[in-house]
């Protein structure tokens, strides 16, 4: 996995992560091939999509190989990249939406230089479910109730409590009472009735995340009601995007109960795999090629990989954000640019790409 010295605090910020050679961190392409990178990949369903990416670039790329590197979190994975650990990493885009305007954990501890954007991994939908018997129907009926948005730390979690905190849901989310503990317990706190409602998410037409589907498995639930209020918020809030499910929406998350909807509104949030601005435009946009010509054999490893063209790899694309130029040269070529909305990072501009 190359984890030693990759992830710890013995990373010196001043070594250059592409090695002499330019060909990634380990500075050593495998067997014949011309670049090799090193990718920050947290654990669970993200690692597992990882892994897959990994070996789709191995059994489909004559010049490029990729190492997994695990790595803490997305927003760990931001520090990191910034701190030169590794070649690209997974950062969801609302993270990477922060650090660019350097709110939250960026604003005390901003990265010098933010990550370049690359591709779509895949995207988790995010939405409300509550147990059955707590008289909570619509999200209004969450004010004074226990609610659970994941763990802290969580990017689902942080997303979600971005979303809620907007106008015109805002004065609904101060009336929440939030719940923190490790999304491992959270199954047993609902079956004992300590939380009312908890999110759930899932990568449409694959299912739910595993904790989710545990408490699916143990609990009686269902979908809270989304509101008007609530669809505006989610719209008006820049790090995630809508997402209406009205086709069997049960199905469509793989839940194995009755949940009670013929519709789920969702704020989504996309999981892309973005890149340090030193890494070397051709391995880049053999990544990007793997990615929208060889989805299939990723998807062979782990089905949560959703892209099937090069345009499904620019779902959810931040505008005026920095793309990667390997990752931009290769959209370019496959006539799937946006000139309007899209920027292509340039090396000599990289700490001044911040709002």
């Amino acid at each position: 996995m190359g984890v030693a010295g990759c992830i710890g605090d013995d990373v010196d910020p001043d070594e250059d992560p592409l090695g002499d050679d330019g060909n990634g961190a380990n500075g050593e392409p495998d067997e014949d091939r011309d670049y090799h990178i090193d990718v920050g990949t947290s654990s669970g369903g993200t690692m597992d999509v990882g892994l897959a990416v990994e070996q789709g670039v191995t059994q489909e790329s004559d010049t490029l190989s990729y190492s997994t590197v695990e790595s803490p979190g997305y927003v760990g994975s931001t520090y990191r990249m910034a701190e030169d650990a590794f070649d690209a990493g997974f950062v969801d885009g609302n993270t990477m939406n922060k650090a660019r305007q350097r709110l939250d954990m960026f604003e005390e501890d901003p990265v010098d230089r933010l990550p370049w954007q690359g591709m779509l991994a895949f995207p988790y939908s995010i939405y409300m479910m509550a147990r059955d018997g707590t008289n909570i129907e619509t999200f209004d009926d969450l004010a004074g109730a226990s609610v659970y948005p994941a763990e802290p730390g969580f990017s689902t979690r942080a997303t979600t409590l971005d979303v809620l905190s907007q106008d015109p849901t805002a004065d609904i989310y101060e009336e929440m009472d939030i719940v923190d503990m490790d999304v491992s317990d959270a199954p047993g706190a609902m079956e004992e009735e300590r939380i009312d409602a908890a999110i759930a998410y899932g990568t449409p037409g694959v299912g739910n995340t595993g904790w989710v589907v545990e408490y699916d498995a143990r609990v009686d639930v269902h979908y809270v009601e989304h509101t008007d209020a609530l669809i505006e918020s989610i719209e008006g809030f820049p790090g995630a995007g809508l997402s209406i499910y009205d086709d069997d929406p049960a199905e469509t998350f793989a839940w194995d109960q009755d949940i009670g909807t013929d519709e789920i509104a969702a704020w989504d949030l996309n999981v892309t795999i973005a890149l340090h601005p030193e890494t070397p435009d051709d391995a880049v946009y053999e990544l990007c090629r793997v990615g929208a010509e060889h989805g299939d054999t990723i998807r062979n490893a782990e089905e949560r990989f959703t892209p099937e063209d090069a345009e499904g790899l620019t779902q959810g694309a931040l505008d005026d954000y920095p793309f990667h130029p390997g990752a931009a040269e290769f959209y370019q070529d496959e006539g799937v640019w946006d000139d309007d909305n899209w920027v292509v990072g340039d090396r000599d501009q990289v700490g001044e790409y911040f709002d």
